[in-house]
């Protein structure tokens, strides 16, 4: 898994969050509370979580990847 760390924009810290915030809209949560109870406030570390596509074991499968 490839989460960014920092906010490209502002540098906030953010990819400490990534796993509960997936975890609860997992769980049927609502996204824009479960950022707003993260305390993640600002649009620009909002999409940092919300528009992240774990792609990393999808890229794992192809050939010429080691495992």
């Amino acid at each position: 898994m490839i989460v960014p760390v920092r906010c490209f924009s502002c540098g906030k810290v953010v990819g400490e969050h990534y796993e509960e915030f997936r975890e609860r809209v997992q769980r049927g949560e609502q996204p824009e509370k479960v950022l707003n109870d993260l305390g993640i406030e600002r649009y620009c570390c909002r999409r940092m979580l919300f528009s992240h596509v774990d792609f990393i074991d999808e890229i794992m499968r192809h050939k010429g990847v080691k495992q």
